[in-house]
């Protein structure tokens, strides 16, 4: 549910179907997403498809940070500098909130409840072979949508539905900082002392 939650909002943000972005990103969150709290975080930052409010954008991206990776950390400090003294206070009191229902703590538990019920329904014998004769068309996850075909055997690989190794593959893909090409477009006139840039983010890439 955590990919197939944030794919869909980064869907729907794209359409700049923003309400229904929000849902699908808060979905997400519940089942451990930090990519999903971190898009959060930057639609209450920015006012995108809500109310701007900046305490609370800080307070997502405090807890997308919660596993220390560096793109959600260096985000997080960067609204810690831009929030005055009352801003910071009000901000972290809202986070005990967030944390309270978003935080790995929960979340974690959470997801590994639906990744243990959906290996269970595997059908296959009881020593655990999945006939190799079958094939597998994802509907959710990263595949779903694309046609591809997978046996049963590489759809229920352990890294996929074991929490520990999940978990382990997304700490190895987000725990280093993301590298890609960045376009420079045209300089821009910025109001005074705002310290931001006037474009809408994009959704965080998926891994």
């Amino acid at each position: 549910p955590d990919i197939r939650w944030r794919r869909e909002a980064s869907y729907s943000y794209n359409r700049k179907e923003y309400d229904i972005a929000m849902d699908q990103f808060l979905r997400a969150a519940r089942y451990a997403d930090k990519p999903s709290q971190a898009m959060i975080a930057e639609m209450y930052w920015r006012g995108v498809g809500v109310p701007q409010d900046r305490e609370l954008g800080y307070a997502w991206m405090d807890l997308a940070a919660e596993r220390m990776y560096p793109n959600f950390v260096i985000k997080r400090e960067r609204y810690w500098e831009l929030l005055g003294a009352d801003q910071r206070r009000n901000a972290i009191e809202r986070g005990q909130q967030l944390l309270a229902e978003y935080g790995d703590d929960v979340a974690k538990p959470r997801l590994a409840k639906v990744l243990h019920r959906a290996r269970t329904e595997t059908t296959g014998s009881h020593a655990g072979f999945v006939s190799g004769g079958l094939k597998i068309i994802p509907m959710t996850g990263p595949l779903a949508g694309t046609g591809v075909t997978m046996s049963p055997e590489e759809y229920y690989a352990p890294r996929y539905w074991s929490p520990a190794e999940y978990f382990t593959a997304q700490d190895a893909e987000w725990g280093s900082p993301k590298r890609g090409r960045v376009d420079v477009g045209e300089v821009q006139n910025m109001a005074p002392g705002s310290g931001e840039t006037p474009a809408d983010p994009e959704p965080t890439p998926e891994p």
